[in-house]
């Protein structure tokens, strides 16, 4: 009996010396690990933020050219003045502080001509109409007039491209 109480004794120690030596070592353990999991979650949602918004961004307003033949504008130059005229007549300038907002004829000249005065040192500035199909030939010269009051010295006209040619 006394052999039992001995090894029971000493398998105890045993037991309590064992267990102190693991609660030292898991305290004095450094944590190596990084929690990935919150990033990707917010990365997830930046994600899907962008592929729902991206569809919803379009510049300028829904016009639907006429086609013809012609040379794309050289993206390579300061981006073009285009004023844009809808179906009913209405004038938008990429360049007004609100370009989905209609501009009024005296709106249009003055905000062009501070614009062509300010971008004096670059050549080639580009001031493009862009007319629905449906409006007629009249409000699209009165349009170039306007920008040729306003100081262009040229006035394009924005196309769709002709796909038969």
């Amino acid at each position: 009996m006394i052999l039992l109480e001995k090894n029971f004794q000493a398998f105890c120690i045993d037991k309590l010396f064992n267990q102190k030596n693991m609660l030292k070592q898991k305290r004095h353990r450094p944590l190596a690990e990084i929690n990935v999991v919150p990033y990707i979650d917010v990365m997830l949602v930046l994600l899907i933020i962008f592929m729902v918004t991206a569809p919803l961004l379009f510049q300028g307003v829904n016009v639907d050219l006429p086609t013809a033949s012609a040379k794309p504008i050289d993206p390579k130059l300061q981006e073009p003045i285009v004023l844009s005229i809808d179906a009913q007549g209405n004038y938008y300038l990429n360049i007004a502080l609100n370009p989905t907002q209609t501009i009024s004829a005296t709106d249009l000249t003055t905000r062009v001509t501070s614009e062509l005065k300010r971008s004096q040192g670059v050549p080639g500035r580009q001031i493009l109409v862009k007319g629905d199909k449906n409006i007629s030939y009249g409000k699209i010269i009165q349009a170039m007039v306007l920008l040729q009051h306003a100081g262009a010295p040229n006035v394009g006209l924005i196309t769709q491209l002709d796909e038969d040619k």
